[in-house]
């Protein structure tokens, strides 16, 4: 744990509603790194990616303060917090944020759907130094107990240099217990996608219902430098995530088909 944390100004959130033993476990760390702002809904907002709210009005509300820390809820998105409090609710840019603990893993593809990890992407386009944690259970009698020491092991790892621009960190933690962690592995975002598939349900009223589930499938099972290998065998998976969807690979290539179009700028 550093002993520095000077007038550190650390950003927190998660897409698990204010009240999740997640958060609570990641405000208790933080707290020993710097003054914390934290910012959540109330009610869970998984899967909201980036999404913004621009169809009804923001509001939010001051919870709880000590001087340790200040809780706000909002009705918004994880980004939408972020975005609320760099704007309005700090008198300067925090220096970091940091994301979390969410409910479940955010490996390979799922990195595109959490709000989680949108908060810490959003903290990044703001050219703040970001971080989303993460454990590998979906139980409700999930034990995050095992995060607090890896969360403490990264933040050292990290907090004193700035990351690169334009680069955040995904962090996720397998949920076995603390003896059983091998390590932390600095990774790769596996490839893979989720297969969707909707359970055709009736309401009480006998109207019909579409209920989303799914499973993961890994197309690269046998990789041992991804971060979905990590969590199966039992590391910390550290993955750096950047903002910059570019196909670098491709943009020569794609030149080549546009070189005939007098419309085409290449």
């Amino acid at each position: 744990m550093t002993s520095d944390t000077g007038d550190r100004l650390i950003l927190l959130t998660n897409d698990d509603g204010l009240y999740a033993t997640g958060l609570r476990t990641l405000l208790e760390v933080m707290e020993e790194y710097g003054k914390v702002v934290l910012v959540s809904t109330v009610e869970s907002m998984s899967g909201m990616s980036q999404a913004l709210t621009v169809k009804t009005p923001l509001r939010i509300r001051l919870v709880d303060e000590t001087d340790r820390h200040r809780i706000y809820a909002c009705n918004g998105t994880p980004a939408d917090g972020v975005k609320l409090a760099v704007n309005q609710l700090l008198d300067r840019q925090p220096d970091w944020v940091v994301s979390g603990v969410n409910h479940g893993a955010n490996a390979s593809v799922s990195v595109l759907y959490s709000g989680t990890m949108a908060a810490a992407i959003e903290g990044c386009l703001y050219g703040i130094n970001s971080v989303g944690f993460s454990l590998n259970s979906f139980s409700r009698s999930a034990d995050f107990t095992v995060c607090k020491k890896y969360i403490r092991i990264v933040m050292d790892r990290v907090i004193s240099e700035p990351l690169p621009a334009g680069v955040c960190l995904n962090v996720n933690m397998p949920a076995v217990a603390e003896s059983e962690i091998r390590g932390i592995m600095v990774c790769r975002q596996a490839k893979g996608n989720w297969k969707e598939e909707f359970e055709k349900r009736k309401d009480p009223m006998g109207k019909t219902y579409y209920w989303l589930t799914g499973l993961f499938n890994n197309h690269e099972p046998e990789a041992t430098d991804t971060d979905e290998w990590a969590l199966a065998n039992n590391f910390v998976s550290v993955v750096p995530v950047t903002i910059d969807m570019t196909a670098y690979g491709y943009i020569d290539k794609l030149k080549e088909r546009f070189a005939n179009d007098p419309n085409g700028k290449i």
